[in-house]
């Protein structure tokens, strides 16, 4: 999914990425990049990845944990996670368009490791809340966005929060049959609704996925090539600043870390 296709149909969730990365490789991933006007949300579904972060530390995100990053006004990253103990990671980034009191807000990144996740059965929380159960992100509210590992042959109903009749999902692993099949890779969008939805992984594997729902986002997307806006004027301004920050941030130079990474850029 992307912000020219689906994402005019699923907004506030404009961009999906599954990925698979061996962040050991100094070759793999992503280039240091700019975004605004827009949140990103990775989670891991397989593996791990290690951060090095001025203002959280360091640690590791396994299984369900989290990197969360309001671009707001404007950020250059790309670097920020490094390979941890597997050999790889397995999971989703997914961008968010941001309403336009947060459009230009100032940069907030969080990284949330599994064990601080909660959960609400074989769900965790990743954003926003779920059955008695909230997410430590500071994310907007308004939007649910869950991972499960769903256990061979069983079965789970998802139902969307009240006023978030915008839902989806996407399988990282496994395969889900039944009344919604899908296999490792397929993503299914839902009709907009608040009808209760009946997942069943298939008898052979564990099924791992994420599932979203949100309130519908109002507003035209205008798109940069990081970048996602309300209006023309608020793209121009975010990628005005973005220009701002490269300069600051070639001044800058050699910002990488004992680690090999290279912490988020706010200027």
């Amino acid at each position: 999914m992307s912000p020219s296709d689906l994402g005019h149909t699923l907004k506030p969730f404009v961009f999906l990425d599954l990925f698979n990365l061996d962040l050991h490789d100094p070759r793999g991933g992503m280039s240091v990049h700019p975004h605004s006007g827009l949140a990103t949300i990775t989670v891991i579904a397989e593996g791990d990845l290690r951060f090095d972060d001025p203002a959280d530390g360091v640690g590791h995100i396994g299984f369900g944990g989290f990197e969360w990053m309001r671009s707001g006004n404007g950020v250059w990253h790309g670097k920020e996670l490094s390979g941890g103990v597997a050999p790889k990671a397995k999971g989703f980034q997914l961008w968010i368009a941001l309403q336009p009191e947060l459009e230009h807000s100032t940069v907030d990144s969080q990284y949330v490791e599994a064990q601080h996740v909660p959960a609400a059965g074989p769900a965790r929380v990743i954003l926003g809340s779920y059955d008695g159960a909230r997410s430590p992100a500071r994310s907007p509210d308004g939007m649910t966005y869950l991972l499960l590992r769903l256990a061979a042959g069983t079965a789970w109903t998802f139902t969307p929060p009240e006023a978030q009749p915008v839902s989806w999902l996407a399988v990282a692993s496994g395969q889900l049959v039944g009344d919604t099949p899908a296999d490792e890779g397929e993503m299914v969008i839902f009709e907009q609704s608040q009808q209760p939805i009946t997942l069943q992984a298939s008898q052979s594997s564990d099924a791992i996925f994420v599932i979203g729902s949100a309130a519908p986002h109002l507003h035209d997307l205008h798109l940069g090539n990081y970048s996602v806006h309300t209006s023309a004027d608020s793209l121009a301004r975010g990628e005005a600043n973005i220009e701002r920050l490269r300069r600051l941030l070639v001044a800058a130079g050699d910002r990488r870390n004992a680690s090999g990474s290279i912490p988020v850029f706010r200027g």
